[in-house]
């Protein structure tokens, strides 16, 4: 989807409305095997001078579009925040648990207290203001857009820093999803500390010291 007016439209009509701030919230890493779950989320501003160009879907992009917006979105959105559920955290708590944990805590955690809410693919409760799961939320609202792209930088740049600390799994090469060569090191290495124990490939490979 192109992105511009068409990819603010939606909040612009909530904001029409009487129902701003509007904040996006998107997760990154639900589908990874190892390393945190990220979640953010981001209030952009209601006017059409300070509209992002570029925002898209944070799997839409290149690693170099996703790394030129990220200080624009902090720069400029209205509010942003991001919390960070450590590997251990999710298999403790559950992933769907952990996901929604995570958005909302996004949510809370914002400086500007946002009247309605647009969170990507499912609906998170616990919020007291309205909110709506919108299928495909990062590719119709500006604001989840820009939240995506928050949460996937933010995670990709923790990943490359696990890869210094555990180099033999090359975590900035996969940013701990199931890949083949990921599966390669688990089965030479078994999992470390950054594994999710909850994951059937990875219990597989499990031996008695996880440190």
């Amino acid at each position: 989807m192109a992105s511009g007016p068409s990819l603010a439209s939606y909040e612009q009509m909530l904001w029409s409305a009487g129902l701003g701030p509007v904040a996006g919230a998107d997760e990154a890493g639900r589908g990874a095997c190892a390393g945190p779950l990220v979640a953010a989320a981001v209030v952009l501003s209601s006017e059409p001078d300070q509209q992002i160009p570029g925002l898209n879907d944070s799997k839409l992009l290149s690693p170099r579009a996703r790394d030129r917006l990220y200080p624009i979105i902090l720069r400029q959105a209205a509010a942003c925040s991001w919390v960070v559920v450590q590997a251990s955290q999710c298999d403790a708590m559950g992933l769907q648990a952990a996901n929604l944990h995570a958005l909302r805590q996004a949510v809370l955690e914002l400086k500007v207290r946002p009247g309605f809410v647009i969170t990507d693919g499912f609906g998170v409760d616990g919020l007291s203001m309205p909110s709506l799961g919108m299928w495909k939320g990062d590719r119709v609202a500006a604001c989840v857009a820009a939240a995506s792209i928050i949460a996937k930088v933010t995670r990709d740049r923790i990943m490359d820093e696990l890869a210094e600390i555990f180099p033999g799994y090359q975590f900035d090469k996969h940013k701990g999803y199931a890949t083949a060569v990921h599966q390669r090191h688990l089965e030479a290495l078994g999992p470390c500390c950054q594994h999710r124990l909850s994951y059937g490939n990875v219990a597989r490979t499990a031996r008695v010291d996880l440190s």
